[in-house]
């Protein structure tokens, strides 16, 4: 089956357990037409369990709601692969309406210990990555399919965690610059911050008990709690909703 126009792209694929699945889950379930990209060997380089089920899930799952799914394996950390995609796009007239940013280098290191290779791939996967993905989206925008939406997910833990915290700063200032740079066609651009989410990285019995313990309402967030208001921020429903940094992380305060 062709690609319906006006897709939504969704970034950060390649386990079941992701935010990005979730949310890409949710946006099927609302009869929307998805775009995903990932790298898997990201995974396989942080010794994290390759899921090699996901994507045939997601088409599963597209073929009974009656829409379409697509799923791209990108580096995002190369400066052609945006472009290479939306040529690709472009080939199959896929058109994106919606841009959901959830991937992320995430390597853990502190100020005195980052290396400068560390470095430079977080700000290329997290910081130029998306900068560039969001340049194509206006680019390529089609004037017939309506305003483009645009979320970020983000966070603010930065201590021993300096190269992933300080270019979700950065993501944060990127995002939110589109929706004054591009509010004469309408564009939504909006950042999300979910706090601790267990995609399964949650590993500590002791770690859990702080998170849960720093969070009034008692419990971890679930990748269901972030799609759930992804999915509203691109509805018509969120649509007063602009250039805002939302938190929704259940109360959660950092304890660092």
């Amino acid at each position: 089956m062709p690609m319906a126009r006006g897709a939504v792209l969704i970034t950060g694929l390649s386990r079941s357990e992701s935010i990005g699945y979730a949310i890409a889950a949710k946006m099927i379930e609302g009869g929307r037409d998805v775009v995903a990209v990932g790298f898997t060997r990201y995974d396989t380089r942080i010794d994290r369990e390759v899921d090699e089920k996901f994507s045939e899930s997601l088409h599963d799952l597209a073929e009974r709601y009656g829409v379409n799914f697509r799923y791209f394996e990108i580096d995002l950390a190369q400066t052609s692969s945006p472009d290479a995609l939306f040529a690709e796009l472009s080939q199959r007239e896929i058109f994106i309406t919606d841009l959901i940013l959830s991937h992320c280098e995430s390597v853990d290191s502190d100020i005195l210990n980052t290396t400068i290779e560390s470095f430079d791939r977080h700000y290329a996967v997290n910081v130029r990555a998306s900068w560039l993905l969001i340049r194509r989206v206006v680019l390529s925008r089609n004037d017939e399919l309506g305003n483009v939406v645009i979320t970020s997910l983000t966070s603010d833990h930065t201590s021993f965690n300096l190269p992933y915290g300080s270019t979700k700063g950065a993501l944060d200032r990127v995002v939110l610059a589109a929706a004054d740079e591009f509010a004469h066609i309408g564009l939504r651009a909006n950042v999300l911050n979910p706090g601790p989410v267990d995609t399964g990285w949650i590993t500590d019995n002791a770690l859990r008990e702080k998170i849960m313990e720093s969070t009034p309402l008692g419990r971890i967030g679930l990748p269901r709690d972030v799609a759930n208001i992804v999915a509203f921020l691109h509805s018509d429903e969120g649509g007063w909703i602009n250039r805002q940094l939302i938190y929704s992380n259940g109360g959660f305060h950092n304890f660092n």
